[in-house]
Formats: C-alpha cells, structure tokens, sequence
C-alpha cells in the first residue's frame, strides 16, 4: 500500500506542475495579446492546439492516478477488513499431499536412451486425496523432469483463529532441456485453483479475482505483499527421474519444501 500512495502522490505532482505550466503559458499569451492584431491571430492559430493537448494529459496522469489509487485501495480493504476472506483463509488446513504424477509412455532411441516422456498429472481435492480436481497430460523431451510450485504463507493476523496458513500452487512442468519459462502451465496463471473454490465461494466473484490475480503476482514478486503478512517461497521445484510403473506423489513440509515419494502403480 505505501508503494502505491508513492505512485498516487508522484501522478499528483506532475498534475501540480503541468498546470504550473498552463498557468504560466496563460499569462504569456495575455501579454502577447496587447502588441497587436497579428501577435493575436498568431496566438489563435497556435496556442489552442498546445491547450488542448496539455489538457488532455492532465486529464489522463488524473485517471491514472484514479485508478491506480482505487486498485490498491481495494487491494487494502480485501486483506485488511474483509471478514470473508479471513474466514476462507482460517478454512485452510494444513496439507502433505498436493498431486502425483506418472508416465503414460515412454519412447527410446535406437540406442536404447529415453529420448521422450508422455506423463499424466493429478491434483488431489484438499479433503479428499481420491478426488481428482485438476488432470494434464505433458510430453517431455528425455525422462528427468521439473515440477515448479508456488508457496504462499499468510500470518496470524490475516486468519481468524491467529494460526499461520499456507497455500500451494502448481506452476509449471518442464524437461532438463527445457527453460522455466518455456515449461507448461499446471494451473492457470491468475486463475483460482479449484482445490481451493470452495474455501473462497462466499466471497464475492470481483474479491474473488481481485485476491487471485494478486497471489499469483507474488510468483514474479514475493515481497509484494509483505506489509499484509503474506509471503512466499518462490521456485520451490522438484525433479525426479519418471520410470514406468511407478507414482510419484508430491508431499510438502510444513516448511515448504516440495518432495516426491514414489510407490509401485498397484
């Protein structure tokens, strides 16, 4: 919030000093008036243009400046003062297991060397590790790969009963040839995970979107919303190696560390 009143109180000045400066072209041109007829039809041909056109920014750095301060005193009121968003977020509880993965196919060269992994990803319901609510299937080059999440912890003053909770994220997958950014999205960035719907379904569809896009935020800024109490770990990645018959499950540490543990696919 003290970033954006900086941004707020910066627009704000450039108002101050461009009407500073209409100010001064006014009584510029009042005083050019008085030397004549030519000097006048001169200032009417081109001051006006040069009037409307500093109006016209005025008017944009002021709803700019508008929307910027509305933005984030919403953003204020929803972490600050939304008893809604406190309940949802007293709801969390805490979790190990936040997927699994395993290989569907796998194809080799003549050599014998993996050179493709097709794997099919599971996110489990919160409640229920049986309940599928989020299933991809991804092709990798070769068989090692990333699996990227976002870890986002929220303090004892954002919750209700003034216990710490966290929420998890699945970002991307990616192979060992690959980039992170060039990966494949898991969830949708922005969007709410629909293992956590249910908790946030009584807060209206705008807080709702408001909060969401802001957490993903914390992916490419995870101090963004330090001042409310909410931070997060980012690039909390695991690798593994993918062999057929095999599930990997992802468990997480109440210190946010992301693991898999691998069992025989029964």
């Amino acid at each position: 919030m003290a970033v954006i009143q900086k941004i707020f109180k910066f627009l704000m000045l450039l108002c101050e000093v461009a009407y500073s400066a209409i100010l001064s072209f006014a009584i510029t041109l009042l005083r050019r008036m008085k030397t004549g007829a030519n000097a006048r039809r001169y200032v009417a041909r081109a001051s006006l243009p040069g009037i409307i056109f500093t109006f016209l920014i005025i008017a944009a750095i002021l709803l700019a400046a508008i929307g910027i301060y509305r933005g984030g005193t919403a953003l204020n009121d929803l972490l600050t003062e939304n008893k809604t968003l406190k309940k949802a977020l007293t709801n969390l509880t805490d979790e190990s297991k936040i997927g699994y993965a395993k290989v569907v196919s796998q194809t080799k060269d003549a050599n014998g060397t993996i050179t493709r992994t097709t794997l099919k990803f599971i996110e489990t319901a919160r409640d229920n590790e049986r309940q599928k609510v989020l299933e991809r299937e991804y092709t990798i080059e070769g068989n090692v790969v990333y699996f990227d999440a976002l870890i986002v912890k929220f303090s004892d003053n954002m919750v209700m009963d003034g216990k710490k909770k966290s929420l998890y994220l699945w970002r991307r997958v990616y192979g060992e040839r690959m980039t992170p950014q060039g990966g494949f999205p898991i969830e949708e960035f922005g969007a709410e995970p629909s293992r956590y719907s249910e908790i946030f379904r009584e807060l209206p569809v705008r807080k709702r979107e408001l909060f969401w896009s802001s957490i993903w935020d914390l992916a490419n800024s995870p101090d963004k919303l330090a001042d409310y109490g909410i931070t997060a770990i980012y690039g909390s990645v695991t690798y593994t190696q993918l062999r057929p018959g095999l599930i990997y499950i992802f468990r997480i540490t109440p210190t946010g560390q992301l693991y898999p543990e691998v069992i025989p696919d029964i």
